[in-house]
């Protein structure tokens, strides 16, 4: 049966959030605020937040910035993941990935057709690993990042959670870039 096993230690992940916007300040980002507030009730470090626009540039940018970093594990973000023309989150990310995790969207779309019923279909959630970094991509509004949080991510970077979770693989992201040096 998955949940907590107690014999486990907890590890606290460092967790960088984004919030992609061409409108909001951090005074308004709810959504952030909500990923921040759930990030550190969990025990988890919150290692940076930033806000950027709606540009594929900008948002690696900043990932390029936060994978390049030892202090960050994961990033995760919220915005930009619709099918609007200036929702380019997605594409921004999926260039940098080595590895899709296909099932994060697809389990994000069925845990959110419980809520919103089909219009989850316009949610382009997706994730990915880059360069030992977890990258989660997540729709802008504060109900997206809860169902993301609560119903995916709480358990995923919880080491204590099995069968099994993404914090026990950190030492194996990279096994592919010591393969390549022999």
């Amino acid at each position: 049966m998955p949940g907590i096993d107690k014999s486990r230690p907890f590890i606290a992940v460092r967790i960088a959030v984004l919030t992609v916007s061409d409108s909001r300040e951090l005074a308004e980002d709810r959504s952030g605020q909500t990923l921040v507030e759930r990030i550190q009730a969990a025990g988890h470090i919150l290692a940076d937040r930033k806000i950027v626009k709606d540009e594929i540039s900008d948002i690696q940018t900043v990932l390029n910035s936060w994978i390049a970093n030892e202090e960050i594990d994961v990033v995760i973000s919220t915005g930009g993941t619709g099918v609007t023309g200036r929702d380019v989150t997605p594409e921004a990310f999926s260039a940098l990935y080595e590895k899709e995790i296909p099932g994060f969207g697809e389990l994000f779309r069925m845990l959110s057709y419980e809520k919103i019923s089909t219009s989850t279909i316009q949610s382009r959630a997706t994730a990915g690993v880059a360069r030992g970094t977890y990258l989660f991509a997540l729709p802008g509004s504060p109900g997206a990042v809860k169902d993301a949080w609560d119903g995916i991510l709480v358990h995923q970077l919880d080491y204590r959670f099995m069968p099994c979770n993404f914090v026990e693989l950190f030492d194996r992201l990279r096994e592919h870039e010591k393969r390549s040096k022999n």
